[in-house]
This record gives structure tokens, C-alpha cells and sequence, in this order.
């Protein structure tokens, strides 16, 4: 019997990902949930694209009509309070609700590992953290979490997402490079996932047998984390600045001081965000993907044209 997914954030970085690894499986029928922008979805009679703002509750209404699961991979990432809140917290809390109305059996919500607020992490399990965001966006990613866990639902937390279509990670890291001309070397190790695992592990919690349990926090990265300073070097490699002697941590602040963005970006790679991750794999049978070191290698052409063009930083 074929099921029903509801795909949200469909065209963004990792909607996209989702909506291919949804489309790998011929027996599901799939609805994809538009903001704006194009949706990459064939002419199929089993795929439908909707138009919905989470920002308005009216357009929630009905979406999950005749669905049998939510994968949410919405989330707004910058923009005032008031924005980010109607998106983020009250959006959620809508298309949850519209869910639990029309009897969706499972939601999955992709949130990040950026809830926790700012490390040391080291090997920690989501059961022995707590909650503690940093920013707007974190907080109110919190927040729309506490509405899919109220609800039974399944979180997945990455912590960097990699991968062609990445405008946040990589790109933060050209841009600190160049700030500071060269790489660091003293860095903190960092959980990641490619993009595309990440997805076929949203898409395989959203789809699974309905008796298997997989309410609550679950981290989604590859097992192994990677030290800050081997992602610089791959950065380096895609800016083409191999070569420069790396900068110690204090040299690296003492070059920033004036910038204090770059500054947060620098404190964040060099302490250690390492969430422990393969329970997930386990309970979902699959594939972690490669490991980051090795997987950026294989996005690095994309990098180096995107690179070569303004890029944004935050988190």
C-alpha cells in the first residue's frame, strides 16, 4: 500500500535532497509543500505541489489532508525576531496541529545541533544535553521542536550540513579564511553530515515500518567527527590558497578583534561540537555517508565556482 508524504521546504538546501531520496521510492505519492522559488519534481502523478506560507496559519490548513507522514524541513535562518517566531515557532506549531487533525501517523522535523547553544560538546548523546540556544533562530528552532515532541514526533539534529547547495557552511569558512588570510591550525573537532545522507535518513525516519519507535532528539552525522583544521584545508584547496602557514588560535583572534562575527565563527570552529551519532544509523539500517574529510572532496568543484562569488555566513 503506497504511502503519502508531506515534504515541507521542498526547494530549499536540504528540501531538495529529501525530495529526490522520496523520489527513489516509486511506491510513495508525494506532496510537496512550496514557498517560493521552483520545486525539482517531475511530472509524475504521484507528486503534487502545494503553495503554503508557514508564516500564515490559513495557509497551514488542510495541507496534511489525506497524509500519512510530515517530513518538515522548513526552518527560517536570519531575519528579525517577530519573522523567524511566525515561521519557525508558530508555523510548526500550525502544520503540527494540522497533522494531528487529520491523523498523520509520524512527523519528522530537521532541526539542528545548534540548539544546544555553543560548545565544548565532546561524544555527547542527545539525552545528556540540554537545550540552551544561542540565537533567535536557534531559539525558536527549540522551539518548533518542542511542538513535533509534544506531538510523538522524531527530530533529527545535524550539526554542519555539506554538500553542492551548501550557502552556510563552507562558505562561512571562505569567508573567515579570507579575513584572515590564512588557515588555523588548533581546532576544535566538528560532527558533520553530506547532505545527501542527511536527507535519505530524514526521508527513511519519515517512511519507516509505522511499529518502529523513533519518537524524540536523534543526532544525524557520520560517526566519525573531523577536526575544524581538515575542513579549512578542503576550504583552502576550493579557494585555491594552499600554502599559507596556518595561524594559531590566538593569532587568528588577535587578527579579528575588530570583526566580531568572524570572531564567533573563529570561537565556534575552535571549540569542539562532537554529537554522538550512530545509534540513528543503526535504528534507521542505513548508510552514514562518507566521511566529511572525504566527502567534501567530492563537492569541491561546486565550491570553487560558488566561491569565486559573494558569500554569506551565519548560523
Amino acid at each position: 500500500m503506497p504511502q503519502h508524504l508531506l515534504i515541507t521546504g521542498a526547494n530549499g538546501f536540504i528540501g531538495r535532497y529529501a525530495v529526490r531520496a522520496a523520489l527513489a521510492r516509486p511506491e510513495t505519492r508525494i506532496r510537496l509543500v512550496r514557498h517560493h522559488g521552483a520545486v525539482p519534481a517531475p511530472g509524475e502523478d504521484r507528486v503534487r505541489v502545494v503553495h503554503a506560507d508557514l508564516a500564515d496559519a490559513a495557509s497551514v490548513a488542510g495541507l496534511c489532508r489525506g497524509v500519512d507522514t510530515v517530513l518538515h524541513c522548513a526552518s527560517r535562518v536570519g531575519g528579525t525576531e517577530a519573522e523567524l517566531r511566525a515561521v519557525n515557532e508558530a508555523g510548526t506549531a500550525a502544520l503540527v496541529a494540522d497533522a494531528q487533525r487529520h491523523g498523520v501517523r509520524r512527523i519528522v522535523y530537521v532541526s539542528t545541533a545548534a540548539v544546544y547553544g555553543r560548545g565544548p560538546f565532546r561524544g555527547a548523546g542527545p539525552d545528556e544535553l540540554a537545550v540552551r540556544p544561542a540565537s533567535a533562530t536557534s531559539t525558536t528552532r527549540a522551539a518548533a521542536e518542542r511542538s513535533v515532541l509534544a506531538a510523538g514526533g522524531t527530530v533529527l539534529r545535524p550539526h554542519l550540513v555539506y554538500g553542492t547547495g551548501d550557502r552556510w557552511v563552507v562558505p562561512g569558512l571562505a569567508l573567515l579564511i579570507r579575513h584572515l588570510g590564512a588557515p588555523v591550525a588548533d581546532t576544535g573537532v566538528h560532527s558533520a553530515v553530506e547532505v545527501s545522507a542527511l536527507a535519505e535518513a530524514a526521508v527513511g525516519a519519515a517512511l519507516a515500518d509505522p511499529d518502529r519507535d523513533l519518537a524524540g532528539a536523534h543526532h544525524v552525522n557520520h560517526p566519525s567527527p573531523v577536526p575544524g583544521a581538515v575542513l579549512m584545508e578542503a576550504v583552502c584547496g576550493a579557494l585555491g590558497t594552499e600554502g599559507a602557514a596556518p595561524l594559531t588560535a590566538e593569532q587568528a583572534r588577535a587578527r579579528l578583534r575588530e570583526n566580531p562575527t568572524a570572531l564567533h565563527h573563529l570561537d565556534m570552529l575552535t571549540a569542539d561540537h562532537w554529537f554522538a551519532s550512530t545509534s540513528v544509523w543503526r535504528l534507521l539500517g542505513q548508510d552514514p555517508g562518507p566521511e566529511p574529510a572525504r566527502g567534501l572532496l567530492g563537492h569541491l568543484p561546486w565550491y570553487r565556482e560558488q566561491l569565486g562569488s559573494p558569500v554569506h555566513a551565519g548560523r
